[in-house]
């Protein structure tokens, strides 16, 4: 049941910090929570299926499906948060002083709105297809249905109320500042997820490690503690990250950055 819990917290509170951040970043934005909730329904929806063809999807590619699927997904969020990022940072003000009008801007198809359903879509069919596979592999050892199902809505529970409590606190600040705060959240986020997806390609040998362990942090914060799942939701935290990864990480940000200054 342990078990259950855990893996269960740990992908509700992802899913959660990263809608959490569309929401808070999308305050206000007439039309914004349709598109993430319906992204998160979507996601979902991906997540059972994923369920029904899991042993399809781990067996492919030799073995290393569900590594290119969780790659695929990182990637593609990644690419859109930073789209949505640059965009915020371009309308920011005129949306802060005027967000009675943004249905406007919406109509007039400026908001990247099918950029937050994809996002949200990514992240939560992600982070569903994880802790399925986790729950298989964890009913495999343990085989006791109904402890790991009390576990799993034990964990899903906790999880989502933690991540209630973060968005509370990340709605509270203030308007002139909301912008400059997601912002540089989301271009963590969207480097941290081009990390992860880099990976997950190391580990199937699709990519090179350039350095296997870049450097072990395992000592100062582990990945298994509350701050570093937090650390690697945000930012793609690693306590043993490969050169590759953190290539991926700081070109990502740099890019990112780039672009977000220049708009």
């Amino acid at each position: 049941m342990l078990s259950a819990l855990v893996i269960v917290f740990r992908e509700v509170l992802e899913m959660a910090i990263i809608l959490g951040l569309l929401f808070a970043a999308t305050k206000g934005v007439t039309g914004a929570r349709k598109w993430i909730v319906s992204g998160a329904g979507l996601g979902l929806l991906g997540a059972m299926l994923f369920a029904l063809f899991m042993d399809e999807v781990e067996s492919g590619m030799d073995g290393n499906g569900e590594f290119v699927f969780n790659a695929v997904l990182l990637g593609l969020a990644s690419v859109l948060l930073a789209w949505t990022v640059v965009w915020m940072n371009k309308h920011g003000r005129e949306m802060s002083s005027r967000l009675k009008q943004a249905g406007q801007s919406v109509a007039e198809g400026d908001l990247p709105m099918k950029s937050l359903l994809l996002v949200s879509l990514a992240a939560v069919m992600r982070e569903g297809g994880e802790a399925v596979f986790f729950l298989f592999g964890a009913m495999q050892m343990e085989g006791d249905a109904h402890a790991m199902l009390l576990g799993g809505g034990l964990g899903l529970l906790a999880g989502a109320a933690l991540g209630i409590v973060l968005y509370q606190g990340l709605i509270r600040i203030p308007m002139q500042y909301v912008f400059k705060v997601m912002g540089a959240l989301l271009i963590l986020l969207a480097a941290g997820m081009a990390s992860q997806a880099a990976s997950n390609l190391v580990l199937v040998d699709m990519l090179p490690p350039i350095i296997d362990t870049l450097w072990d942090s395992s000592f100062l914060l582990s990945d298994e503690s509350l701050m570093g799942e937090l650390l690697h939701v945000l930012m793609g935290y690693d306590a043993q990250p490969s050169g590759m990864q953190m290539l991926v990480f700081v070109a990502t940000l740099g890019v990112v950055t780039y672009f977000y200054r220049r708009t």
